[in-house]
């Protein structure tokens, strides 16, 4: 009876390998593989099979190798096999998951071995085997109730190897009367493959974001030297949708909710190939992946509204990123700002981000040691110039190798920082240098007797490059692990868009009127207008248009309208492409959309809300004043006031995206407005030949013209020496306002650098 059972048990447990391994080779690899025997045992996670394929992968098994073979304990509800279980063949032995090139543990298996020893169903290998790694994933229905987040994502992704030798980076220093090269970086040489995570330490000032902006594709590279390469390919448009950028500041819209910001950034970002509700799917499983799922309704918030606390902030911007599942991932000072707790959690998160294949690049100010442990890879800058390239583990066995040694128990970070910024108060002085300062160098002296920052500089530098230079020149040299047709896919010349222009214009434009309706109906606008209207309808109370003094009056009270409404908008207007242009060159760098769309979403999506305003404020002023009881004088007053501020935010924009200066385009704004409102026909009857030209440019002497059409072409011929004509020239010259200010801003758009 007893072989009975072994033979059972030894039976059901090979069944459970065949079923595991053909759940392995079925395509859809990245769902959650359901392992049962009759009832459901359990599930084996993505980022099981993640680290299954991760085992071997050539970025791993030299740095990261050990990290990928230690047992960790599933957070899933810890599952408890009792003797029958055991003896069913419930457990997996070790034996037969290594037949798979895996291993697995049982989470929570509590079981004593001498009671298992005891009941011998087994033999006493096969006891120690099942003893072995199985990593197991929540059960099905605890992810339907949500009480378990999934794992990471872990979908094909194109995998790149970036290699960098000898890159040099200048600028052109312009004084008022020469010019001047300045150095940035000195031949930094390093590499980073798939499921590692690279570390550019430095402090400040050393060079680590334009080294990161550089390998990132934000620079321009014709000022680039030296050799910088994807898969042993150039750089090219096509990376830019396989390269995830997370700036050091977080450039997001305030009044979003972190749920519409990743939404929003899904349905512009992921390819064409997914419907709309796969992309919305895919933002709330990125939610759940980054621990978002409580403040997914919480506004993001800015400096004047409250939002989401910082380090959730930081993950909102880590999520934008990873969303489109990217091969390449960068990020600037990801924990500036974090506490230490917040910070190892970001970190974390990175390190699971590589382990699914991707490639991740940092750069970090001042890591706790903590933080320093879990980097597999470290460039230590100083002034541009490359210090250290290697393993971060081996970081501080080379440094004592050249004689520099921390004299007290500190964090390995901020004894290399001290090193790069020649602060060697705490640190062994290398013999080399000892010597200079017994020989009496005065330039290589201190008051204390110790060595300067530049002598310490200039001595790392050249220890790095006799010692260590050459031999990771000649590791860069060997060529990758991928096949030719891998290769090219990342030198395409081909950009890919995620939607198309249509879709991308009715995106936008959605998200226009959703992030600018608080600013639009805040209650200081509303009372404005409407505190204006009120005034004005006081002031011309039931105004008499039948005695000449009557016609002037209501003639002063129409050209107020005419400036009013030219006026308001253009200074609202100005604010628009300056505000945002952090947003717009971090979203066209990313290729999120095309320019055209966004501009004309950007300027459409203000008309609804422009224009309600107007409404109000023209219900009060119309009615109070007395000016004409019809319906056709009212709506085509409405329509002439609403032709006014679309040609005048054409102003604004145009002057807004020209200059991109608040200061600078307030100031021209403000003297162009003064000019348009003095040549408007009222101030001045008679002007000067020369200047006459002014007053046709002038959407305030347009709309004023119109407006004592429509008020008083049945009355009279002229008002204050203005003709009432027909009014197809002033509609003509509106309308060509309307689309020439647009125009240009567009151009002025388009001629900016807004990326590399």
């Amino acid at each position: 009876m007893e072989k009975g059972n072994t033979s059972l048990a030894r039976t059901r447990s090979e069944q459970l390998v065949e079923t595991v391994a053909a759940a392995f080779k079925s395509p859809s690899n990245n769902e959650a593989i359901a392992v049962s025997d009759g009832s459901s045992v359990g599930t084996l996670s993505r980022k099981s099979s993640k680290r299954l394929m991760m085992a071997a992968s050539p970025g791993r098994s030299t740095s990261g190798g050990n990290k990928n073979t230690h047992i960790r304990k599933s957070r899933s509800a810890q599952m408890k096999f009792d003797l029958d279980d055991v003896s069913s063949g419930a457990a997996l032995s070790r034996a037969s998951s290594a037949s798979l090139g895996f291993s697995f543990s049982f989470t929570g298996f509590n079981m004593p071995p001498d009671d298992i020893a005891d009941s011998k169903p087994f033999s006493d290998d096969d006891i120690r085997n099942s003893q072995s790694v199985i990593s197991m994933v929540v059960a099905a229905e605890d992810l339907e109730a949500g009480t378990r987040k999934p794992k990471f994502q872990t979908e094909p992704t194109l995998p790149i190897y970036l290699k960098f030798t000898d890159v040099t980076y200048k600028v052109i220093i312009k004084g008022m009367t020469s010019t001047e090269e300045k150095d940035i970086l000195n031949g930094i040489s390093g590499s980073v493959d798939p499921g590692e995570v690279l570390a550019l330490m430095g402090p400040s000032g050393s060079g680590k974001t334009t080294l990161l902006n550089l390998i990132g594709g934000r620079l321009n590279q014709t000022t680039v030297g030296g050799s910088l390469t994807y898969n042993d390919q150039p750089y090219s448009k096509f990376l830019k949708s396989r390269i995830g950028f997370v700036t050091q500041d977080d450039v997001l819209f305030p009044h979003l909710t972190v749920k519409e910001t990743l939404t929003y950034a899904a349905l512009l970002r992921l390819p064409k190939t997914l419907t709309k509700e796969q992309k919305q799917k895919r933002a709330i499983d990125v939610i759940y992946e980054l621990g978002l799922e409580r403040c997914q309704d919480t506004m993001i918030g800015g400096s004047f509204v409250r939002g989401v606390s910082g380090g959730e902030r930081k993950r909102v911007c880590i999520g934008n990123e990873i969303i489109i599942n990217p091969s390449l991932l960068f990020l600037d000072e990801p924990t500036s700002g974090l506490d230490s707790t917040t910070a190892l959690r970001t970190v974390q998160l990175l390190q699971d981000i590589a382990e699914g294949g991707k490639t991740v690049v940092t750069t970090i100010h001042q890591p706790s040691s903590r933080l320093f442990h879990k980097f597999d890879k470290l460039i230590l800058l100083g002034k541009g110039s490359l210090l250290y390239f290697g393993k971060a583990s081996e970081a501080m066995l080379y440094f004592s190798s050249i004689g520099c040694d921390p004299l007290i128990a500190m964090n390995p970070a901020e004894f290399l920082l001290d090193l790069a910024n020649g602060n060697i108060n705490d640190v062994s002085v290398p013999s080399e240098l000892d010597d200079k300062v017994q020989i009496g160098n005065s330039e290589a002296e201190t008051r204390n007797g110790k060595p300067s920052p530049a002598v310490v500089h200039e001595y790392l530098v050249e220890a790095y490059e006799t010692r260590v230079a050459d031999k990771e020149k000649k590791k860069l040299m060997v060529p990758i692990p991928l096949d030719e047709e891998v290769k090219s896919k990342v030198s395409s010349r081909k950009r890919q868009w995620g939607a198309s222009w249509w879709e991308q214009y009715t995106i936008l434009f959605c998200r226009g009127i959703k992030e600018r309706r608080h600013d639009y109906f805040s209650w200081l606008r509303i009372t404005q207008v409407l505190s204006t209207a009120i005034i004005l309808g006081l002031l011309w109370w039931k105004s008499d248009s039948s005695s000449p003094k009557g016609l002037q009056d209501q003639a002063g009270l129409l050209f107020f309208i005419a400036v009013f409404w030219g006026f308001f908008p253009v200074f609202t207007a100005i604010f628009t492409f300056p505000q945002e242009r952090a947003m717009l060159s971090k979203e066209r760098a990313a290729d999120m959309y095309r320019l055209s769309a966004y501009f004309l979403a950007r300027t459409t999506s203000d008309l609804p809300l422009d224009l309600i305003l107007p409404v109000l404020f023209l219900l009060v002023v119309y009615f109070m004043a007395g000016l004409r009881i019809s319906a056709a004088p009212f709506f085509l007053t409405m329509l002439t006031v609403f032709l006014c501020i679309v040609a005048a935010q054409g102003l604004g924009l145009a002057i807004g995206a020209t200059l991109m200066d608040l200061k600078r385009a307030t100031t021209l704004a403000s003297v162009t407005v003064m000019t348009f409102m003095l040549a408007g026909g009222y101030f001045v009857k008679k002007v000067p030949v020369f200047v006459s030209w002014i007053r046709y440019m002038s959407f305030n002497y347009h709309t004023y013209k119109l407006l004592l059409k429509v008020q008083y072409e049945h009355t009279t011929p002229a008002i204050n020496g203005i003709g009432i004509d027909s009014g197809l020239t002033e509609v003509g010259a509106l309308v060509a306002m309307v689309f020439g200010y647009r125009l240009l801003a567009y151009i002025s758009l388009r001629r900016m650098k807004l990326s590399a």
